[in-house]
C-alpha cells in the first residue's frame, strides 16, 4: 500500500471527524513553481492536495534545496502547524498547478481542543504522515549525500 492511501484523511479519521474538518476547510489553487512555505516560516496552515503535486524539500547549504519527497492526490502537506513551536521544518513547491483544501491551523487545533476524540484521531494521522516523512528524508538524504547510499531498493 502507497503513502497516499495509507495516510490520506480519507482512511485516517472516521466520516464524522471528516466532515467536520472539511466545514472549515477552503478550496485553493497554486500556480506550478509557487512557494507554498519555506523551512523555518510560521506554520499557520495545512492542505490536502486534490489535483496536481508538491514537492518537499530541505535546505542544503551552497546546493540547491534537496527535494525528499512528492505529494499528490490526497495527500497532506504540512504537519509542523500540529507541533510547537509551529514552524515549518521543510519547504514545499507546488511542482504543477495544484488544487487543494486549506485548512486553518488554529481553528483546527482549537476544535481539536474541543473534542478530545477528534484530537486523538487528528494526531494519530499526523503522527503517522510525520513519522512516513521521517524515514522518507533519511532515505532521500542517505541516497544524496552518503557514500554508500541509504542501501534502500525503494
Amino acid at each position: 500500500m502507497n503513502s497516499s492511501t495509507t495516510y490520506s484523511m480519507v482512511r485516517a479519521l472516521p466520516a464524522e471527524h471528516q466532515q467536520r474538518l472539511m466545514r472549515i476547510a477552503r478550496e485553493v489553487s497554486f500556480p506550478q513553481g509557487v512557494r507554498l512555505f519555506e523551512e523555518g516560516g510560521h506554520a499557520d496552515r495545512f492542505w490536502i492536495i486534490r489535483t496536481g503535486t508538491v514537492s518537499l524539500d530541505i535546505h542544503v547549504p551552497g546546493r540547491r534545496p534537496a527535494v525528499v519527497e512528492t505529494l499528490g492526490h490526497n495527500q497532506l502537506v504540512g504537519w509542523s502547524w500540529m507541533f510547537a513551536p509551529h514552524s515549518w521544518h521543510l519547504g514545499a513547491e507546488a511542482t504543477t498547478p495544484v488544487r487543494a483544501y486549506e485548512f486553518d491551523a488554529v481553528a483546527v487545533r482549537y476544535m481539536c481542543g474541543d473534542d478530545p476524540a477528534l484530537g486523538y484521531t487528528v494526531s494519530q494521522w499526523v503522527g503517522g504522515v510525520l513519522a512516513h516523512r521521517l524515514r522518507s528524508s533519511r532515505t532521500r538524504l542517505l541516497d544524496l549525500y552518503a557514500p554508500y547510499g541509504s542501501g534502500s531498493t525503494l
